[in-house]
């Protein structure tokens, strides 16, 4: 049975790099592509660790991390995604960001990414927020490395409530798989009133 639990202290400290590796590795997939390193991913993973408000949560099985969900204040996370809400007139500061859930293949299906969002959506409420927001990327549909068997969270998230902010859209750059340097990725927001 899969443990998921929110981390903090010295055990959020000791998975650090568990969270790291884990993000790599899923992110390494469609539609991503990230060709990720330990030592970006420490660094941007130390931001949950030293943030109060932020929250990290880790999915366990028998001991080992299997999954992980970050979520932090909005007007914490990088100025790329808060500063399209701003520009639309979203109050930042009534928004909980939802970074991102990964999850290793053989553990989709089970429930677990429904716990995440009820963890981070319990995190928002204690935070004083009544929106949490996250961003997907988007890919053209003809992009040569989309596998045809490729089904996207859509219908997910739409199911726990939320919905695309049309044409609120952030940007942020990472550097493709076989891609000699960083480029620019468009991702769509969603959000939901809790």
């Amino acid at each position: 049975m899969v443990e998921v639990r929110a981390l903090s202290g010295a055990e959020l400290e000791s998975h650090l790099d568990d969270v790291a590796r884990l993000r790599i590795a899923v992110f390494r997939d469609w539609p991503y592509l990230y060709d990720g390193t330990l030592e970006y991913e420490r660094a941007y993973l130390s931001t949950y660790r030293d943030n109060p408000g932020a929250l990290l949560v880790g999915a366990f099985d028998a001991g080992m991390l299997v999954g992980a969900s970050t979520s932090t204040l909005m007007e914490d996370h990088a100025e790329a995604f808060s500063d399209p809400l701003r520009q639309i007139g979203l109050p930042v500061g009534d928004i909980l960001y939802g970074a991102e859930s990964v999850l290793l293949p053989a553990y989709r299906g089970q429930g677990l990414g429904h716990r995440f969002f009820d963890l981070r959506e319990a995190h928002a409420r204690a935070m004083g927020r009544g929106h949490v927001a996250f961003c997907s990327v988007v890919r053209p549909a003809e992009h040569s490395q989309r596998p045809g068997s490729y089904r996207t969270n859509d219908a997910f998230w739409a199911g726990r409530g939320y919905r695309p902010l049309p044409g609120v859209m952030a940007e942020f750059a990472w550097k493709d798989l076989g891609e000699p340097a960083e480029s620019v990725k468009p991702l769509q927001f969603w959000m939901r009133k809790l």
